[in-house]
């Protein structure tokens, strides 16, 4: 099949996906189209909302509907690494054998991240960023695709451990998750409150997926929309040649190159899901809030302003 006629395919399936997915998500489009991004990019995302607003269902509709293992691990305080990971144990013949933990599957719910110690997030590092646990010296691969989708709750903050800075630029995607409209939160009670259970087809196979991402990666992008990309990056970043006034009055530090490539990344799946053979600077100032959200830190001025990431990243297009 020829990368055009991919496409097309993509745009196809992409469509019969967010149908599936409607089936049982009402609203949160923006949220839906975000994550899938994120899974067609190969990228991971952090979703930030308070409880109740079908994180898990979610995510479990969406691995349903990709045709996907899915596994939640609930974080807590107690956690240790080897719950994740997996741990050796002696067997019936005296020998080491390796049982594997939750975080071998192909997608991974990690609720409420930020409520374990750092040595446990940890752990989800190297899994993240190589595919691959290593436990007791032994490097096992994990299978592919392989995503992570880590929740967190914005309002409480006691007993949590904040991700740092390193772990958070690991996610492609920081996705809000907002309180449903008033009509949809009517269907939201209409739905859960009935004996209605919708069948979630499945429309992927493992290898399919795969090829996506792979199509997507071949995808040409004009050297203009790059540079536009590492600019729109520059912008962000304090203290710099490059930097935009509204950074050096409001952002304390700015982000990374890793932001530049998932602007690309990012760009280019949001071009090849609306049947487009290139992306162009729209794509990429579509993604761009997603992607910079987590990777600016205000200061205390725009706090005192009451200045949010989001107004100073629309500033820099």
């Amino acid at each position: 099949m020829s990368d055009v006629a991919a496409i097309n395919q993509l745009v196809e399936k992409h469509k019969q996906l967010k149908a599936e997915i409607a089936k049982v998500i009402v609203g949160q489009e923006k949220v839906i189209d975000e994550i899938l991004l994120s899974i067609f990019s190969g990228g991971h995302a952090l979703l930030i909302g308070v409880p109740g607003l079908a994180k898990t269902l979610m995510v479990n509709t969406i691995a349903t509907a990709l045709g996907l293992d899915f596994k939640r691990i609930q974080f807590t305080p107690d956690l240790m690494p080897s719950d994740i990971l997996g741990s050796e144990i002696l067997d019936e013949s005296r020998q080491f054998k390796f049982i594997k933990g939750p975080v071998f599957s192909n997608i991974i719910l990690a609720d409420e991240i930020n409520r374990t110690p750092p040595k446990t997030q940890a752990a989800l590092l190297e899994a993240m960023q190589e595919r691959i646990v290593t436990v007791a010296g032994t490097r096992y691969p994990l299978s592919l695709p392989y995503f992570v989708l880590a929740t967190q709750n914005p309002i409480e903050q006691e007993g949590t451990y904040p991700l740092p800075e390193a772990q958070l630029d690991r996610f492609m995607f920081a996705i809000n998750l907002d309180y449903p409209s008033f009509q949809e939160e009517v269907d939201v009670v209409k739905a859960t409150t009935s004996d209605n259970k919708p069948t979630v087809n499945s429309l992927f196979s493992d290898q399919e997926i795969i090829n996506f991402q792979q199509l997507i990666r071949r995808i040409p992008v004009a050297d203009n929309v790059i540079e536009y990309a590492v600019q729109l990056v520059s912008k962000t970043r304090p203290k710099t040649e490059a930097a935009a006034q509204i950074v050096n009055d409001y952002v304390d530090w700015g982000a990374g190159p890793r932001a530049s490539q998932n602007l690309i990344l990012g760009a280019k799946t949001h071009a090849a899901v609306k049947g487009k053979y290139s992306p162009d600077i729209e794509d990429v100032q579509a993604v761009a809030t997603g992607i910079l959200r987590h990777r600016l830190i205000k200061n205390y001025k725009a706090e005192a302003e009451g200045l949010s990431i989001e107004d100073i990243i629309k500033s820099l297009f």
